[in-house]
This record gives structure tokens, C-alpha cells and sequence, in this order.
């Protein structure tokens, strides 16, 4: 066994010298060849390339791929975060555009409420809604303005757009305001341009009442509905809102001022008009429980 090896490694160990010879003479001839700076060596050159690479692309197509699946799925990565950093900007800029369109909507209220024309004998005192009743039975608005501003019982509040409703009830820094949509609401009003009077009556409804007309024949939907100024408590010419006719055939008034979103409230001080007798109350720390039981008993 071992002289067989032995005879092996004898003509193995030539073969193997040969060939690292001729291999390193074939490189060294071609390292040669290639250095000569000679016309036909030129041509020759030329030729072995035009014979080799065709046969080297065939051996380089699945190199090929493989290094364009690579860039391919490099880009894809890219492409994927861009993407989402693309929809965080997006998320961003739906947040920012919400918020800079309920400060546009917000300027546009206090630029109508700024722009309401009203008689110059009035000044005013604009207020912010604290509170909404919101109840079926209860109308009305609580604003952050009270006696300490010199408000008082009966005087118009006003949005940027019409009428809201009068006083009802002041307190040291509060106050609050009644509805036209309140049941207990009723405002003489006219009916222009036919110049009919009529009453303007809460029931609760997004719409109040309109109620003593004194011909319904002068009058149609779309009339332009504003405070009369009778009975010395409101302001005339004030805007209330559009006459309607519902489905039984009633009229109600299409409201100016928009109730969903009232937010600030203008007061309008009217110190020539009539004071109410009755005022409103509202409970407050100032009111001393002797002046509610005298209130009480002068009641009684």
C-alpha cells in the first residue's frame, strides 16, 4: 500500500510542477504581451477580447442579477422610509392644517363681530360663553362678564351675525344670557320690508315662533326679521334672522346668530333704555342669604 502511494506521488508531484510552470509562463507571456506597444500585438489583443468577453458576459449574468437585485432592494428600502417619513410630514400637516382652520373660522367670527353694525348711541362689552345649558328646557348661555363690567339685566347680546338674546340674571362676574330659542324668550320684532309687527316666541326649537302678525298676507319666506324697539327693552334695528315656514305651515324665524358655534358674545350697552323690574338671578358667593330671604318675602 505504501509503495503504491509512493509510486503515485512520483508521477503526481512532476505533472503538478508542469503545470504551475506553463500556467506561470502563460501568465507572464500574456503579462508581456499585454505591455508590447506594437500594431499587430494591438490587433491581437483586440482579437482575444472580442473572442473572450462575449463568453465572460454569459458567465457574469448571474453576478449581474445578483448585484441588481441588491441595488433594487436598496432603492426599495429607501424608497419604503422615505415613504414613511413622507406620511409622518403628511400627519404633521393634516394636524396643523385642522388647527390653522379652526383659527381661521374662530378670526372670521370675531372679525363679524367686529364688523356688526349697530347704532352709534351703543357701546358694547364682547364676553367669552363659559357655559351652555343645552337642556330641553333650559335655553341659555353663561359668559365671563358680570356687575364688575356694568352689566345689566335686559341688554342685547349679540354674535357677529344677529341677535343671540338679552341679560337674564347678573352676577359679580358672571352673567347670563337667555335664548330667543328659550320658552320663556319673547321679542317684538319687524317684518321688513313690509314693516308688519309681530312676536318673536321661544319654544325650545331651533327656530322660534312667530306669533300676532298683523297680516300674514304682507309677508313672505326670506323677509329680513329685526327688533322692533317697542316696549323700551331692546334696541330696534337689531338682527334676529330670516322668515320661514315650516312643515305645518307656521312661520319661525331662520335664526342670523349661529348657535352651534357661539363662543364670544357682544354685549351692548343701552343705559337710556327701559330697565326690566323683574331681573334674573344668579347664586352667587356676593349674594348674602338675608337679601334672598327679604328678595323672598317682598316676592311673596
Amino acid at each position: 500500500m505504501t509503495q503504491d502511494q509512493k509510486k503515485q506521488d512520483d508521477y503526481v508531484i512532476p505533472i503538478r510542477r508542469l503545470l504551475v510552470s506553463c500556467l506561470v509562463i502563460v501568465l507572464l507571456g500574456l503579462f508581456v504581451l499585454w505591455r508590447i506597444d506594437n500594431p499587430r500585438v494591438e490587433r491581437l489583443r483586440a482579437n482575444v477580447i472580442d473572442a473572450i468577453i462575449p463568453r465572460m458576459e454569459w458567465a457574469m449574468i448571474p453576478m449581474t442579477t445578483l448585484i441588481n437585485l441588491a441595488r433594487d432592494f436598496r432603492s426599495y428600502k429607501q424608497i419604503s422610509e422615505q415613504n414613511q417619513e413622507l406620511r409622518k410630514e403628511l400627519k404633521k400637516m393634516r394636524v396643523f392644517k385642522e388647527a390653522a382652520r379652526q383659527l381661521e373660522e374662530e378670526n372670521a367670527r370675531l372679525l363679524d363681530l367686529n364688523k356688526l353694525k349697530l347704532d352709534l348711541k351703543l357701546t358694547e362689552v364682547s364676553g367669552i360663553v363659559l357655559a351652555d345649558s343645552g337642556s330641553p328646557f333650559n335655553q341659555s348661555v353663561l359668559l365671563n362678564i358680570g356687575r364688575r363690567d356694568g352689566i345689566h339685566d335686559g341688554w342685547a347680546a349679540m354674535d357677529g351675525l344677529g341677535l343671540v338674546g338679552r341679560i337674564f340674571g347678573v352676577g359679580q362676574t358672571t352673567s347670563r344670557v337667555i335664548l330667543l330659542t328659550d320658552i320663556s324668550s319673547r321679542i317684538p320684532v319687524l317684518i321688513e320690508p313690509s314693516g308688519q309687527n309681530a312676536f318673536v316666541s321661544g319654544d325650545n326649537s331651533v327656530a322660534p315662533k312667530v306669533d300676532f302678525l298683523e297680516d300674514t298676507t304682507q309677508v313672505r319666506p326670506g323677509d329680513r326679521i329685526v327688533t322692533s324697539g317697542r316696549g323700551g327693552v331692546l334696541p330696534p334695528d337689531l338682527l334676529l334672522g330670516h322668515l320661514a315656514v315650516d312643515t305645518e305651515n307656521k312661520l319661525r324665524v331662520r335664526l342670523a346668530a349661529d348657535y352651534d358655534r357661539l363662543e364670544f358674545v357682544r354685549i351692548l350697552r343701552d343705559y337710556g333704555r327701559e330697565k326690566i323690574p323683574e331681573k334674573g338671578q344668579i347664586i352667587t358667593p356676593e349674594l348674602k342669604s338675608s337679601e334672598v330671604l327679604k328678595s323672598n318675602e317682598n316676592g311673596g
